[in-house]
């Protein structure tokens, strides 16, 4: 077994617009702080982090042909350490991202990818094979794949996102994942009997991130299930884009390095503070992207 990650889901062109409030859902006008087109997606921005530890990694992403996705494909080709494995969705993955100073965000899918069985999948099944740990995030491809990734034996992370506790469209992610993220935006209160329930329904490991409070996370090991907490690092916050995506890709590095939880937590605290002061989804897009 090498040292790999693979990761699979989107990657995607977006459009940021900084904007004091988010708008009401009632006509008017609202003028733009700023606004900057950039690299975006979840599983572009854990393959950056990965490949900026030196991690080897593989994205296995849907782009399309068209200018935005050649673009994309582009600056990622150029990324040191990470390596592009792309089946054509005929469109590219497109966003416009409303944020506010405090982080908010509203997203607005332009577009989608065709994500149909593909001959091109047994590429990535072949690679989950020899993989260090498979990160699945959510997409139809890497929601099909499910059962080729659990009967390849490797260890599964999960990033739920804003995850309500109740979708369906989670659940096999859910039942497969050795090691499952998410954000407390839509749990409501204390996210601790979720995580709970998550380490009892067999996950090894169930965090969730809590924006300026840091994070949360259940470990379980040799029949124990231990708490364990880290404080966000203070930085002057830029854009809070790929902040997640940084955090759990320093939780996994670590871990995957020999790390004990406590010291992989602090890990992901200094990398997605090193994500919020970037107006980019990772430092390593400054030069880039422009």
């Amino acid at each position: 077994m090498s040292g790999r990650v693979v990761v699979s889901g989107p990657a995607s062109w977006n459009r940021i617009v900084h904007v004091e409030h988010l708008p009401a859902p009632v006509p008017h006008m609202q003028f733009a702080l700023a606004d900057h087109e950039t690299v975006g997606g979840t599983s572009a921005g854990k393959a950056l982090g990965l490949a900026a530890f030196g991690r080897p990694v593989t994205l296995f992403t849907l782009i399309g042909s068209d200018p935005d996705g050649e673009r994309l494909r582009g600056i990622l080709d150029r990324v040191d350490g990470l390596d592009l494995d792309v089946v054509d969705g005929a469109r590219t993955e497109r966003h416009l991202n409303l944020m506010t100073p405090l982080g908010e965000r509203v997203s607005i899918y332009l577009s989608t990818p065709d994500d149909r069985d593909s001959p091109e999948d047994d590429r990535l099944t072949a690679a989950m094979e020899d993989a260090a740990a498979i990160v699945l995030d959510l997409s139809e491809r890497s929601r099909r794949l499910i059962p080729d990734a659990r009967a390849s034996g490797r260890p599964i992370w999960i990033d739920l996102h804003d995850y309500d506790g109740t979708s369906e469209f989670h659940r096999p992610f859910l039942d497969a994942a050795d090691a499952v993220f998410l954000n407390a935006d839509r749990l409501g209160g204390d996210p601790l009997p979720f995580l709970r329930r998550v380490i009892d329904d067999g996950a090894r490991l169930a965090v969730c991130t809590l924006g300026a409070e840091g994070a949360v996370a259940l470990a379980s090991e040799d029949g124990a299930v231990t708490e364990h907490r880290v404080d966000a690092v203070p930085v002057d916050v830029r854009d809070a884009n790929g902040a997640g995506d940084a955090f759990m890709s320093g939780v996994l590095h670590a871990m995957l390095g020999g790390a004990d939880v406590d010291a992989a937590l602090e890990v992901g605290a200094q990398h997605a503070a090193s994500v919020l002061v970037t107006r980019h989804l990772h430092p390593t897009l400054e030069p880039l992207v422009g």
